[in-house]
């Protein structure tokens, strides 16, 4: 296995929100005419965005509802190839559970956040602290991230922080244009899988292995 140390992105610096300067309201004006803006937003909660209807694919980021593209067919075939992998694995290794599908993951509360992970491994020991339905509330081991188009790094960046606060491991970005995947234990420990490499992720899934030409090969 030939895969490389990365080093980490550089942070990508937001642009500064400066309070707006306000004008005096003429002395006949009533609080009616206050902007909207300042009216308190209705957030929330991971138990009403789960039990919406008709909203299309979507995350819950601090309590408001961000929609988020379909996804294309490479992107699903891929998500399908690692979800066998891992399935035929986990058969012969019972030790947690694979799952695919958008699978939304509780990362705050209060305001709540909910992302939706492509795929996940989460082990019997988290999965039996979880709550029987709706998304879960524990954090899996290892979440797979396959980047669209639509998707930006920073995005992405945005979504790592939320997993490894909770307590994921490990975290693969799968670069379908590069036919690449970035393995992730931090945010600041990353290691480069190309497509002569064999994925591996010893110490959550002893003895696994997945060669990258057997996802991105697969595809052509």
């Amino acid at each position: 296995m030939s895969a490389e140390m990365v080093a980490p992105a550089a942070p990508t610096s937001g642009k500064l929100k400066f309070p707006s300067r306000k004008r005096r309201a003429p002395d006949s004006a009533s609080s009616d005419d206050a902007s909207s803006d300042d009216a308190p937003k209705n957030l929330l909660t991971a138990d009403q965005f789960y039990r919406m209807t008709g909203i299309g694919p979507a995350e819950l980021v601090n309590g408001e509802i961000v929609t988020r593209m379909p996804t294309g067919h490479p992107h699903g075939f891929i998500e399908n190839i690692i979800g066998a992998f891992l399935f035929i694995y986990l058969q012969a290794n019972r030790i947690g559970r694979a799952l695919t599908g958008e699978v939304g993951i509780i990362t705050k509360r209060q305001p709540y956040t909910v992302r939706a992970a492509d795929v996940v491994f989460i082990s019997h020991e988290r999965l039996a602290e979880a709550q029987p339905e709706g998304y879960l509330d524990v954090a899996p081991e290892l979440v797979v991230e396959i980047m669209s188009p639509s998707n930006s790094w920073t995005e992405t960046q945005e979504k790592l922080a939320d997993y490894f606060a909770i307590g994921v491991k490990m975290v693969w970005v799968v670069d379908l244009q590069l036919e690449q995947i970035h393995v992730y234990r931090s945010l600041e420990e990353i290691q480069l899988f190309r497509l002569d490499d064999e994925l591996t992720a010893e110490e959550i899934l002893p003895g696994f292995t997945l060669p990258l030409t057997d996802i991105f090969a697969a595809e052509q």
